[in-house]
């Protein structure tokens, strides 16, 4: 019996010990990509979580934020006016957020990211893609607000479409900044699921309603 018991100690151990070592790396590539500022800083914190995601197998996280990261280093080379570069980083994002699916599925986080790849891959050439990756983003995000309605990410990222839309297509900076304004208050009473989990976009909300007329 104190065998068993001695057993049942040495795994439980090992056990807390991997999750501790889990949790402390990926709080610190977490934190390294909120700091991420270049093409080459996303590109190379991208990497870190697939590494971390080969290693563990089994966790979603690390491939939903490799994901992410090269989301974030596509924006910043559209922001930089390098269209011609997102078909590639998009497709490299979306080979991460497929590894993520295969561990989580029906995840409303999953579905923002794959949203957000479309909408990459849009921008490239709005006016001959907008049928094709706009409507798929679109039934992403709404698959991602049936299970998670509350969540202020979907908030947020239909308050981009509705702010950079032109008024003769239904857009509206005026709503757009009702729906930022939203999502900050999302922001507020929304839960994570753990301190790994997402948390991004809140920033982004305040960015815009601070700079409106």
């Amino acid at each position: 019996m104190k065998k068993l018991v001695l057993i049942m100690f040495v795994l439980c151990s090992v056990s807390i010990f991997a999750q501790t070592a889990f949790e402390k790396v990926m709080t610190e590539k977490i934190e390294k990509l909120e700091q991420s500022k270049t093409a080459e800083d996303f590109t190379a914190v991208s990497n870190d979580f697939v590494r971390i995601g080969d290693k563990e197998k089994t966790e979603w996280l690390p491939y939903y934020y490799a994901a992410h990261a090269m989301i974030e280093k596509g924006r910043s080379l559209m922001r930089a006016g390098k269209l011609s570069e997102l078909d590639a980083v998009a497709a490299e994002a979306q080979t991460s957020l497929d590894k993520a699916y295969s561990l989580s599925k029906d995840n409303a986080e999953i579905l923002i990211l794959q949203k957000m790849i479309h909408g990459l891959k849009m921008m490239v050439d709005p006016q001959s893609r907008f049928m094709s990756e706009g409507m798929l983003g679109a039934d992403a995000l709404g698959k991602a607000e049936k299970l998670d309605s509350g969540n202020p990410r979907i908030t947020l990222l239909k308050a981009e479409d509705t702010y950079y839309t032109p008024e003769q297509f239904g857009g509206s900076k005026t709503k757009g900044l009702e729906l930022f304004q939203k999502s900050l208050d999302q922001f507020k009473v929304y839960q994570s699921k753990s301190a790994l989990h997402p948390t991004w976009g809140k920033g982004e909300a305040e960015y815009f309603l601070a700079s409106k007329p």
